[in-house]
């Protein structure tokens, strides 16, 4: 009769998007999750760890080339807000033209920095992105990173594995991951890392 809510239902989290930009990656992403993914696992995930590592190793030449024509997109992925783009965010700007390319502006981007190489692991990343995000809301949320990883592994160490790992991603703290969010944190769990650039004397656009 009544519409009444059980004690295992809680109120669902809702997220929303801050910037135009955020709007239209989650929306990007809504788009991917209803296509699926080929993801079964999270292993299947750090299975891919090493080729993603590798491919996103060869944008350091894109980088050292990369102006300023997308400035929206620059200031979108500066996350540590230090008013330059260090590598680990130059990916996610790239993922992010990648993921919007339907988009005018993002694709005359796109031809610019000579993404077609790029495209399958920035494929991978999205699919990756689309496993997590179960409801297909376009974030990601504790609940789900724990289903996803449980989905994988069990044991004790499961439920504190899926707490790390979304801790790693949660960059604004505020109980959802963003695909942005979710693409900083990638580059370190695959081993980018900007200490590299800082001994390779590297540099920020």
């Amino acid at each position: 009769m009544g519409n009444k809510v059980g004690k295992s239902e809680s109120p669902k989290k809702v997220s929303i998007p801050e910037t135009k930009l955020e709007a239209k990656t989650v929306e990007a992403m809504k788009r991917k999750a209803a296509a699926g993914t080929s993801m079964k696992s999270f292993n299947s995930i750090i299975l891919k760890f090493p080729k993603i590592d590798e491919s996103l190793r060869n944008c350091k030449v894109i980088f050292k080339q990369f102006e300023e024509e997308i400035n929206d997109l620059f200031q979108a992925c500066d996350i540590n807000e230090d008013k330059g783009i260090d590598f680990n965010e130059f990916i996610v700007l790239l993922c992010l033209v990648y993921l919007l390319k339907d988009d005018a502006a993002t694709l005359r981007a796109k031809e610019r920095v000579g993404m077609p190489d790029l495209e399958a692991t920035f494929e991978t990343l999205v699919d990756a992105f689309v496993f997590l995000d179960k409801n297909k809301d376009g974030y990601v949320s504790k609940s789900e990173m724990v289903q996803a990883i449980n989905e994988t592994t069990s044991g004790e160490g499961s439920g504190q594995i899926a707490m790390k790992r979304f801790e790693e991603m949660d960059w604004d703290k505020n109980g959802m991951v963003n695909f942005k969010e979710f693409l900083f944190a990638f580059t370190g769990w695959v081993g980018i890392d900007d200490n590299e650039d800082e001994e390779e004397g590297g540099e920020k656009v």
